[in-house]
Protein backbone atom coordinates (compact mmCIF):
# COMPACT_ATOMS: atom_id res chain seq x y z
CA UNK A 1 0.00 0.00 0.00
CA UNK A 2 1.28 3.56 -0.61
CA UNK A 3 0.40 7.02 0.75
CA UNK A 4 0.71 9.96 -1.37
CA UNK A 5 1.76 12.86 0.91
CA UNK A 6 -0.32 16.25 0.06
CA UNK A 7 2.17 19.04 -0.61
CA UNK A 8 2.24 21.83 2.05
CA UNK A 9 0.24 24.86 1.20
CA UNK A 10 2.04 27.80 1.38
CA UNK A 11 0.50 30.29 4.08
CA UNK A 12 -1.84 33.58 3.02
CA UNK A 13 0.73 36.62 2.39
CA UNK A 14 0.31 40.14 2.96
CA UNK A 15 3.62 42.27 1.69
CA UNK A 16 4.09 45.93 2.70
CA UNK A 17 6.17 48.32 0.32
CA UNK A 18 6.98 51.84 1.01
CA UNK A 19 7.70 53.45 -2.45
CA UNK A 20 9.36 56.20 -3.54
CA UNK A 21 11.92 56.20 -0.37
CA UNK A 22 14.30 59.28 -0.83
CA UNK A 23 15.89 61.86 1.04
CA UNK A 24 13.24 64.34 -0.23
CA UNK A 25 10.89 62.43 1.29
CA UNK A 26 12.58 61.15 4.60
CA UNK A 27 10.41 62.55 7.04
CA UNK A 28 7.29 60.77 5.29
CA UNK A 29 9.15 57.60 5.14
CA UNK A 30 9.81 58.00 8.86
CA UNK A 31 6.61 58.38 9.20
CA UNK A 32 5.28 55.56 6.73
CA UNK A 33 7.14 53.54 8.31
CA UNK A 34 6.02 54.23 11.77
CA UNK A 35 2.26 53.35 10.32
CA UNK A 36 3.30 50.04 9.12
CA UNK A 37 4.86 48.88 12.30
CA UNK A 38 2.16 50.03 14.60
CA UNK A 39 0.32 48.11 12.54
CA UNK A 40 2.16 44.79 12.79
CA UNK A 41 3.70 45.20 9.11
CA UNK A 42 7.70 45.17 10.86
CA UNK A 43 8.42 43.12 7.60
CA UNK A 44 8.27 45.36 4.68
CA UNK A 45 10.39 46.56 1.14
CA UNK A 46 11.60 50.20 0.47
CA UNK A 47 11.52 51.01 -2.93
CA UNK A 48 14.55 53.70 -3.14
CA UNK A 49 14.75 55.98 -5.76
CA UNK A 50 18.43 57.35 -6.57
CA UNK A 51 18.23 60.93 -7.18
CA UNK A 52 14.58 61.36 -6.91
CA UNK A 53 13.68 64.08 -10.30
CA UNK A 54 17.14 65.13 -10.15
CA UNK A 55 17.18 67.06 -7.00
CA UNK A 56 17.44 64.55 -4.53
CA UNK A 57 20.74 62.49 -4.75
CA UNK A 58 21.53 59.92 -2.19
CA UNK A 59 25.38 60.14 -1.61
CA UNK A 60 27.32 57.40 -0.08
CA UNK A 61 28.57 58.32 2.79
CA UNK A 62 25.83 60.71 3.35
CA UNK A 63 23.28 60.83 7.04
CA UNK A 64 20.85 59.20 4.53
CA UNK A 65 22.78 56.50 3.20
CA UNK A 66 23.65 55.21 6.47
CA UNK A 67 19.60 54.88 7.15
CA UNK A 68 19.33 53.04 4.25
CA UNK A 69 21.98 50.68 5.67
CA UNK A 70 20.66 50.37 8.73
CA UNK A 71 17.12 49.70 7.30
CA UNK A 72 18.59 47.03 5.37
CA UNK A 73 20.55 45.52 8.01
CA UNK A 74 17.45 44.82 10.23
CA UNK A 75 15.93 43.01 7.52
CA UNK A 76 14.17 45.71 5.06
CA UNK A 77 14.06 44.39 1.43
CA UNK A 78 15.72 47.36 -0.40
CA UNK A 79 14.45 47.29 -4.05
CA UNK A 80 16.13 50.12 -7.12
CA UNK A 81 12.79 52.16 -8.14
CA UNK A 82 14.28 53.76 -11.01
CA UNK A 83 16.81 56.18 -11.67
CA UNK A 84 14.94 59.55 -11.23
CA UNK A 85 11.63 58.60 -11.08
CA UNK A 86 10.96 61.21 -14.11
CA UNK A 87 9.82 60.41 -17.32
CA UNK A 88 11.78 62.25 -19.60
CA UNK A 89 10.66 60.06 -22.94
CA UNK A 90 8.92 61.21 -26.04
CA UNK A 91 6.03 58.14 -27.01
CA UNK A 92 5.51 57.21 -30.19
CA UNK A 93 2.53 55.06 -29.33
CA UNK A 94 -1.27 56.19 -28.34
CA UNK A 95 -1.50 53.59 -25.93
CA UNK A 96 2.20 54.83 -23.83
CA UNK A 97 1.06 58.12 -24.29
CA UNK A 98 -2.29 57.35 -22.94
CA UNK A 99 -0.49 55.67 -20.09
CA UNK A 100 2.28 58.57 -19.68
CA UNK A 101 -0.63 61.02 -19.54
CA UNK A 102 -3.40 59.18 -17.05
CA UNK A 103 -1.81 56.82 -15.53
CA UNK A 104 1.10 58.88 -13.71
CA UNK A 105 2.09 62.46 -13.19
CA UNK A 106 4.98 62.39 -15.51
CA UNK A 107 6.80 59.83 -13.56
CA UNK A 108 6.50 56.57 -15.59
CA UNK A 109 10.20 56.76 -16.48
CA UNK A 110 11.19 53.56 -17.79
CA UNK A 111 7.99 53.51 -19.88
CA UNK A 112 9.99 54.78 -22.75
CA UNK A 113 13.70 53.94 -22.64
CA UNK A 114 15.39 51.85 -25.08
CA UNK A 115 17.26 49.04 -23.60
CA UNK A 116 20.41 50.69 -23.72
CA UNK A 117 19.55 53.69 -21.49
CA UNK A 118 17.44 51.47 -19.48
CA UNK A 119 20.04 49.27 -18.68
CA UNK A 120 22.59 51.86 -17.89
CA UNK A 121 20.19 53.69 -15.70
CA UNK A 122 19.93 50.47 -13.82
CA UNK A 123 23.42 49.24 -13.70
CA UNK A 124 24.27 52.78 -12.16
CA UNK A 125 21.57 52.65 -9.24
CA UNK A 126 21.71 48.87 -8.62
CA UNK A 127 25.55 50.27 -8.22
CA UNK A 128 24.63 53.12 -5.73
CA UNK A 129 22.07 51.29 -3.33
CA UNK A 130 24.38 48.13 -3.34
CA UNK A 131 27.64 49.81 -2.23
CA UNK A 132 25.13 51.80 0.46
CA UNK A 133 23.62 48.60 1.65
CA UNK A 134 26.43 46.43 1.65
CA UNK A 135 24.41 43.78 -0.13
CA UNK A 136 22.13 42.70 -3.11
CA UNK A 137 19.12 44.42 -4.15
CA UNK A 138 15.72 42.71 -3.70
CA UNK A 139 14.50 44.00 -7.47
CA UNK A 140 13.78 46.22 -9.48
CA UNK A 141 10.62 48.13 -10.08
CA UNK A 142 9.63 50.82 -12.63
CA UNK A 143 8.24 53.93 -11.33
CA UNK A 144 4.42 53.84 -11.92
CA UNK A 145 5.01 49.97 -12.30
CA UNK A 146 4.93 51.14 -15.87
CA UNK A 147 7.56 48.97 -18.19
CA UNK A 148 8.89 49.73 -21.67
CA UNK A 149 10.10 46.61 -23.87
CA UNK A 150 13.25 48.52 -23.22
CA UNK A 151 13.08 47.85 -20.02
CA UNK A 152 12.20 44.81 -19.63
CA UNK A 153 14.93 43.65 -21.81
CA UNK A 154 17.42 45.07 -19.73
CA UNK A 155 15.84 43.57 -16.75
CA UNK A 156 16.22 40.50 -18.12
CA UNK A 157 19.84 40.90 -18.76
CA UNK A 158 21.01 42.53 -15.71
CA UNK A 159 19.39 39.48 -13.60
CA UNK A 160 18.36 41.81 -10.76
CA UNK A 161 16.02 39.76 -9.20
CA UNK A 162 12.20 40.59 -8.68
CA UNK A 163 10.00 42.62 -10.04
CA UNK A 164 6.40 43.64 -10.28
CA UNK A 165 3.74 45.53 -11.73
CA UNK A 166 -0.44 46.49 -10.46
CA UNK A 167 -0.94 42.35 -10.41
CA UNK A 168 1.94 40.18 -10.18
CA UNK A 169 5.42 39.87 -9.02
CA UNK A 170 7.80 37.63 -11.48
CA UNK A 171 11.95 36.96 -11.82
CA UNK A 172 13.13 39.68 -14.02
CA UNK A 173 15.39 37.39 -15.38
CA UNK A 174 13.58 34.30 -16.32
CA UNK A 175 10.12 35.80 -16.84
CA UNK A 176 8.60 32.95 -14.22
CA UNK A 177 6.01 34.55 -12.23
CA UNK A 178 6.44 34.22 -8.48
CA UNK A 179 2.30 35.40 -7.41
CA UNK A 180 0.04 36.99 -9.08
CA UNK A 181 -1.13 39.61 -6.47
CA UNK A 182 -3.23 42.82 -6.99
CA UNK A 183 -1.61 45.89 -4.76
CA UNK A 184 -3.98 48.45 -3.13
CA UNK A 185 -2.64 51.90 -2.78
CA UNK A 186 -3.76 55.07 -2.36
CA UNK A 187 -3.73 58.59 -4.59
CA UNK A 188 -3.14 62.06 -3.21
CA UNK A 189 -2.97 63.93 -6.86
CA UNK A 190 -6.62 65.17 -7.17
CA UNK A 191 -10.02 65.03 -5.11
CA UNK A 192 -11.23 62.24 -7.44
CA UNK A 193 -8.25 60.22 -7.34
CA UNK A 194 -8.26 59.93 -3.63
CA UNK A 195 -11.81 59.37 -3.61
CA UNK A 196 -11.58 56.45 -6.07
CA UNK A 197 -8.45 55.19 -3.93
CA UNK A 198 -10.16 55.34 -0.31
CA UNK A 199 -13.28 53.58 -1.75
CA UNK A 200 -10.84 50.46 -3.47
CA UNK A 201 -9.20 49.82 -0.21
CA UNK A 202 -12.81 50.37 1.53
CA UNK A 203 -14.02 47.53 -0.70
CA UNK A 204 -11.31 45.13 -0.47
CA UNK A 205 -11.70 45.78 3.46
CA UNK A 206 -15.05 44.75 3.23
CA UNK A 207 -13.68 41.83 0.98
CA UNK A 208 -11.11 40.77 3.37
CA UNK A 209 -14.27 40.08 5.86
CA UNK A 210 -16.92 38.23 3.60
CA UNK A 211 -14.04 36.03 1.41
CA UNK A 212 -10.70 34.56 1.51
CA UNK A 213 -9.45 36.80 -1.97
CA UNK A 214 -6.29 36.10 -2.85
CA UNK A 215 -3.29 33.87 -1.31
CA UNK A 216 -1.10 37.18 -1.81
CA UNK A 217 -2.36 40.76 -1.27
CA UNK A 218 0.28 43.64 -1.60
CA UNK A 219 -0.17 47.18 0.02
CA UNK A 220 1.75 49.86 -1.54
CA UNK A 221 2.22 53.16 0.33
CA UNK A 222 3.64 56.62 -1.23
CA UNK A 223 5.38 59.54 0.59
CA UNK A 224 2.18 61.84 -0.59
CA UNK A 225 -0.06 59.67 1.89
CA UNK A 226 0.82 61.23 4.94
CA UNK A 227 -0.19 64.74 3.65
CA UNK A 228 -4.46 63.47 3.77
CA UNK A 229 -5.47 62.56 7.12
CA UNK A 230 -8.50 60.33 5.43
CA UNK A 231 -5.59 58.50 3.42
CA UNK A 232 -3.31 58.18 6.62
CA UNK A 233 -6.60 56.50 8.07
CA UNK A 234 -7.62 54.19 5.34
CA UNK A 235 -4.18 52.82 5.18
CA UNK A 236 -4.45 52.38 9.11
CA UNK A 237 -7.29 50.45 8.42
CA UNK A 238 -6.42 48.73 5.41
CA UNK A 239 -3.69 47.14 6.92
CA UNK A 240 -4.69 45.95 9.51
CA UNK A 241 -7.86 44.25 8.61
CA UNK A 242 -6.22 42.76 5.68
CA UNK A 243 -3.46 41.33 8.18
CA UNK A 244 -5.69 39.29 9.94
CA UNK A 245 -6.00 35.72 8.82
CA UNK A 246 -2.63 36.65 7.25
CA UNK A 247 1.53 36.41 7.34
CA UNK A 248 2.42 39.87 6.79
CA UNK A 249 5.83 38.92 5.07
CA UNK A 250 8.91 39.98 2.55
CA UNK A 251 8.97 39.45 -0.97
CA UNK A 252 11.72 36.71 -1.24
CA UNK A 253 8.92 34.35 1.17
CA UNK A 254 7.13 34.04 -2.58
CA UNK A 255 9.77 33.05 -4.09
CA UNK A 256 10.19 29.95 -1.27
CA UNK A 257 6.28 29.58 -2.01
CA UNK A 258 6.63 29.38 -5.45
CA UNK A 259 9.22 26.44 -5.30
CA UNK A 260 6.87 24.76 -3.18
CA UNK A 261 4.50 24.31 -5.60
CA UNK A 262 7.08 22.84 -8.29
Amino acid sequence: MTFSVAEPRPPRRLVLSIHDVSPRHEGAVDRLRDLLVANGGERMAMLVVPNFWGEAPILRGSPFAARLRCWAEAGVEIFLHGSLHRDDSTHGSAVDRFKARRMTAGEGEFLGLDRAEAARRIAAGRSLIEDVTGRPVAGFVAPAWLYGPGALAAMTEARIGLAEDHWKIWDAASGAIVARSPVITWASRTPARMASSLAVAAAARAAARLVPGPRVLRVAVHPGDVTAPPLVRSITATVAALGRGRTVSRYEDLVGDAGCRR
